[in-house]
Formats: C-alpha cells, sequence, structure tokens
C-alpha cells in the first residue's frame, strides 16, 4: 500500500500507487465491451484524468466549483472524479434513479457548473429541466450521439460530448499541465471533496459536504481493520458510485491499494459478470445477499429425494463448523471429514457461481438478517458488515475479519469514538474505541452517536440543520438505536422508525420485519403499529413464488387492483405468518395484513435510492387501506 498520512488527499492517491506500488501500464478499471473485459490502466486514467482537468481550467473551474456526475458505475465516472479532485473542485453525484424535480433540486442547491450525463434515458430527464437551473452551463453527455436527443432542445446550456472533452482536453494540456500541478498541490485536506445528498426518508435531500480528510481518514482506518486487502485484489463494482458505501469500501480502497476495479453491466447482468470477472471482494447491499439465500435454498431443497437430503445435511455439517469456528473450538477429525465433502457436493457449486474467487464480500447500506449471515458462514463465505451513513464518509464500524459475531456490525474502527446515549435522559451510557475493545463487553440500548475524523463539515448552506444533528460538544447523532454485543456493534433501528403502540410498548420494525423476511414467500414488508392497538403489514409477496404455487401468468401481476384479495393467497401467506411470528414475543406479531400486488419502489416515490421505505409517504398512499387493516382483524398469529 502507498503510504497515506493525515496531509494525503484524494487526487494524490493514484500517484503515490503509481510511484510505489503499480506501473503506469499495470490494469486498474475494467469494463465490458462487447463480449468481454477491457482493461484500462493507471497511466490511461490518469492521463485522462489530466485532460479533464485542462478542459476545466480552460472553461473557468475553479477551487471550491460543484461539478456534477449523473451516471452509471464506469471508467468516465472516475476520469471525471480524478480531473475535478485535482484542481480542488466538488463532486455533486446524483443518483440515476432520482426523478426530474429531485434532480433539479440537487443541481440548483449545489450551485452545480458541469453534469455528465451518463445515457440517453437521462439526458431527457436533464434537458426537460435544464434551463430551470441558473448555475448550470455544460451538459456533458457521456456518448456520442447525443445529438438525435438534442436537435429539439433550444435552450441556453451548452451541450458536448464527453469524447470531445476530452480530446480538447489533451490538447490543452501543454498549456495547463504546470497550473494542474499547482492546483493539486494546493488541495487541503479540509477542503470540501464531496456533496452527497442523502437520500431523503423524512424530507428534502441535504447536501452532506465530505472533506478529503473525511474519505482518507475513513478508507485508511478500514484498512486497518480489514488488512487482508491487497493490490492483487479484484473489486466487483455495482453498487452507485452516488453512494458514500461504493465509493469509500470500492473505488478509493482500490485508489489507495492499487487493487482493480470491475464494473458490472446492471444488476441483472451481476451473476453473469462475477463468473468472467471472478472477483476476490465486493460491495454488497443485504437484499442482494438475500435473493442468493433463498435462491441456493431453494435450488437446493426442490423436489425433495436425495438431493434435499444432501444439501440440507450440509448445511447443517457448515453450521457446526460455523459455530465451533466462533468460539474457537477446533472442529476435530470426524467434523473436518464431514465438511470437506459439504464442500465438495454442495457450497463448492454455489461458490463457483459467484466466480470462485471471492475471499469476503462488504454488507452495508442497511441491517443484514442474521439468518442471511448465518446461511454464508455455513458456506465458508465471509460477510463482513459494515455500518455508518453519509455523514460519516460512511464507515463507523465493520467486522474484522478473524472475528466476527453474526447480527453485529463489528468493532468500533480506529480513530474515532462510538457512544450510546439514552434517548430520553441524554445520558451517555458508554464510550467505546478499537483501543477499548471487550469481546466480553456488553451496553444498554440508545441512540448511537459519534465523534471523530470521519464526521463530515456539515450540510451544504444549511447550518440549522447541521446544529440540530452535530451538538455543542461535537457529537453526531446518528438517529440509529444500538447497543454493545460481545464487543461489537449492534444495530437495532432508526429512532424515527420505532413504533410505539396504544399500551405504550416499543416496537423496533427492522427486527420484526427481518423475522418474517426469513419466509421464501414474501418478498417485502411494511409493518404499521404506531399509537394502535396491534401491528399490522403491508405484504408484497415474491412474484416467483406465487407464480410456482398458483400457476400463475404475467397478466395477474399486470392487474390494476393494487392489492391481492384472493382467499387462497391470502392463507398462503398466513401459513408462514403463523410460522415465524412463534419467533416474536407476542406485541410484536402481525394480527392483519394486506397483500400488495407490486413492489415498493424508488420509481413510485416509496424507497429511497438506498432501497429504505419512505414511512410517511407509504403511510399517507395507503392510509385507507391500513384503516382496514383495523376494521377486520384476521388475527394472524
Amino acid at each position: 500500500m502507498a503510504q497515506i498520512t493525515e496531509r494525503t488527499t484524494i487526487p494524490q492517491l493514484l500517484r503515490n500507487v503509481v510511484q510505489g506500488v503499480k506501473s503506469p501500464n499495470d490494469p486498474f478499471l475494467s469494463e465490458k465491451i462487447g463480449t468481454e473485459y477491457k482493461s484500462i490502466s493507471f497511466g490511461e486514467t490518469l492521463a485522462n484524468a489530466d485532460a479533464l482537468s485542462a478542459w476545466f481550467m480552460e472553461i473557468g473551474i475553479k477551487k471550491a466549483d460543484r461539478l456534477g456526475l449523473l451516471i452509471e458505475n464506469g471508467p468516465k465516472y472516475v476520469f471525471f472524479d480524478q480531473g475535478l479532485q485535482q484542481l480542488g473542485a466538488i463532486n455533486v453525484s446524483i443518483y440515476p434513479t432520482l426523478s426530474e424535480p429531485e434532480i433539479e433540486h440537487i443541481i440548483n442547491d449545489s450551485g452545480m457548473k458541469t453534469l455528465l450525463v451518463g445515457n440517453h434515458f437521462l439526458l431527457r430527464k436533464v434537458l426537460k429541466i435544464a434551463d430551470n437551473c441558473s448555475s448550470l452551463e455544460y451538459i456533458i453527455p457521456a456518448f456520442d450521439d447525443y445529438a438525435k436527443i438534442t436537435h429539439h432542445y433550444h435552450g441556453s446550456k451548452k451541450v458536448i460530448a464527453f469524447s470531445e472533452v476530452l480530446e480538447e482536453g489533451k490538447a490543452l494540456l501543454s498549456k495547463y499541465a504546470g497550473k494542474i500541478f499547482q492546483a493539486r498541490e494546493m488541495v487541503q485536506p479540509d477542503d470540501v471533496a464531496a456533496l452527497i445528498y442523502t437520500s431523503g426518508t423524512t424530507g428534502t435531500p441535504k447536501g452532506a459536504m465530505l472533506t478529503h480528510a473525511n474519505f482518507i481518514s475513513n478508507v485508511r482506518e478500514c484498512l486497518v481493520q480489514i488488512p487482508v486487502i491487497t493490490s492483487d485484489d479484484v473489486f466487483l463494482s455495482f453498487l452507485p458510485l452516488s453512494h458514500v458505501f461504493e465509493r469509500t469500501a470500492t473505488y478509493h480502497v482500490c485508489c489507495v491499494k492499487g487493487a482493480q476495479i470491475a464494473y458490472a453491466q446492471s444488476l441483472e447482468l451481476l451473476g453473469k459478470n462475477m463468473m468472467e470477472v471472478q472477483p476476490t471482494v465486493m460491495s454488497v447491499v443485504p437484499r442482494l445477499l438475500e435473493r442468493i439465500t433463498e435462491k441456493a435454498t431453494k435450488n437446493g431443497t426442490a423436489g425433495g429425494g436425495l438431493k434435499s437430503k444432501i444439501f440440507l445435511w450440509a448445511m447443517e455439517i457448515g453450521r457446526k463448523a460455523r459455530e465451533r469456528k466462533e468460539v474457537g473450538e477446533p472442529l476435530g477429525i470426524i467434523l473436518s471429514a464431514q465438511l470437506g465433502l459439504a464442500e465438495k457436493l454442495v457450497f463448492s457449486k454455489i461458490k463457483e457461481k459467484t466466480g470462485g474467487n471471492l475471499k469476503f464480500m462488504i454488507s452495508g447500506g442497511a441491517a443484514l438478517p442474521k439468518n442471511v449471515g448465518e446461511f454464508f458462514g455455513n458456506l465458508g463465505i465471509k460477510i463482513l458488515e459494515g455500518y455508518g451513513l453519509t455523514e460519516t464518509s460512511p464507515v463507523m464500524a465493520v467486522t474484522e475479519f478473524h472475528r466476527q459475531v453474526i447480527g453485529t456490525v463489528g468493532r468500533v474502527i480506529p480513530g474515532i469514538v462510538v457512544a450510546i446515549q439514552n434517548t430520553d435522559t441524554k445520558e451517555i451510557y458508554t464510550k467505546q474505541t478499537y483501543e477499548s475493545f471487550d469481546p466480553n463487553f456488553e451496553s444498554a440500548e440508545g441512540e448511537i452517536i459519534v465523534k471523530g475524523p470521519c464526521v463530515m463539515k456539515g450540510y451544504w448552506g444549511k447550518p440549522e440543520e447541521t446544529a440540530i444533528v452535530i451538538d455543542e460538544d461535537g457529537w453526531f447523532h446518528t438517529g440509529d438505536v444500538g447497543r454493545f454485543n460481545k464487543g461489537n456493534l449492534q444495530i437495532t433501528d432508526r429512532i424515527k422508525n420505532i413504533l410505539i403502540n396504544s399500551y405504550g410498548k416499543n416496537i423496533y420494525p427492522t427486527q420484526v420485519e427481518n423475522t418474517y423476511l426469513k419466509s421464501t414467500r414474501i418478498e417485502q414488508i411494511f409493518l404499521i403499529g404506531d399509537k394502535r392497538d396491534y401491528l399490522t403489514a403491508i405484504i408484497v409477496p415474491s412474484h416467483d413464488s406465487l407464480r410456482e404455487s398458483f400457476d400463475l401468468d404475467e397478466d395477474f401481476f399486470n392487474e390494476p387492483d393494487q392489492f391481492i384479495e384472493d382467499e387462497q393467497i391470502v392463507n398462503w401467506i398466513k401459513e408462514d405468518i403463523k410460522r415465524l411470528s412463534n419467533e416474536l414475543a407476542k406485541f410484536e406479531r402481525i394480527k392483519n395484513f394486506a397483500i400488495k400486488r407490486h413492489p415498493f419502489s424508488i420509481e413510485t416515490g416509496e424507497l429511497t435510492p438506498t432501497l429504505k421505505t419512505k414511512r410517511r409517504i407509504i403511510e399517507k398512499k395507503y392510509a385507507d387501506e391500513i384503516d382496514e387493516l383495523y376494521e377486520d382483524v384476521v388475527e394472524a398469529d
């Protein structure tokens, strides 16, 4: 790893790697062109970044100007980001899934000057709102055939293809090379490197100001926690770079270590790309791991018979081996032999579908259901859970490679302090650091608060809202509820998610929802019950399971009725609700539910870009259906 210090900034990372770890000709980035992956070297990446910097200088971009990216993951994102970072400009990445009004808000709120646009669909979105954005001067399509979309556009914004920008920048390099070097040297650790807009579950998105020091310190400390990452690793990138998790855990980590990044074509093609790239590391979200768990279990047990018995036997052997390893006990001769056979017959076949080379996956963005973590642990695939927020750059805790407590998000990273605070009295129960780690430590539950170099500079242009989340003593209030379990941080829920029933019982919906999501018949679940006598839910069934169980065609899922009322399907869902309710306290059990035909989605405004449910919007949108759940009780428990 190239040396990084408290003075290191983002534009220095790749140059450090080329000087001390890799040669300019070594591969860094790769994307699929046609039928195969093509590599781009470290040297080519830096040359393209310099060309973009020259073009930016030519159009008058200076330190602290905001430049936007509305583009899927790929090399162009890296070139553009590296080019602006070394001028001290600020990266404002926008989720490609956002609506036109949301994109317009971010452009105007940030005062963005240029915008890199990834595809035809996104360019159409931008052109509709471009003339409402006074600061925006240049729209840069990442593709050359943009004219067929812009020929009707007669607005004031200049439109120029990325390839033209790159060529013009190369021609300008001799003019600006010295100035680029000077600009790069003038970038300070405390300068803002990025505005990352929060996903807005409770209101208008706010731009978190993350500095070079925020990102660099977070990467450095995470690599202390996970020292097994090397320059030989290959990361497969598919989570959006507009989100801080992928930016830090894949992009910046690889810039520090000199590891390779391959870009997945899409979520739909991820399985195919894993086989092609054969990654050693991936950053993932829990929902992907849940789907892999469901599919592997279904394939292993389909049809019953000998195949199913072998699968279930192998999973039981994997469980026994995992549990012994977790407490440091030897496997013994018999269990070792059984594990070897389970690996040969079952586990190796599942691992082949991930490319066969995975050392581990890093799961973040939401809590990983315990049963999913156990499933992968039984297979011998390491899942390291991480925890943090946009405002904390993001990582506050992550699982250690050699020590894992499934159901927790790992040990507090070096350099920060994480505390648990009583949500009512504001008493701080405990303060924990990397150095204070005790594998037997347990704490009371409360709000998770943090101090340290990972904490953002504040919200862009919103000092009052910054003061709400960063108190006078410098603690950032996460809004998450948690505790320490065996020395590791455990997330319970969001404070704003907590449901308090009419009897005063606190109910943490995430825990309850994850229990019901163990059912292969349930795809999504939204819990209701605040200030009510009992819990109800809106449930989205697994379309695959419905098709197989009731021989349904696509017309059924395209029917206009929002909710499914077929008695057979209601009873089919009720069977699993009853079974899984036994794992919960009586006040946590669902007594009635509605079955929603279509999934909650980003497009309908029901999910954030990080796939969190927008509680207020869902409760308002389905208010009538929710009221009906309290009139006609099914008694699902």
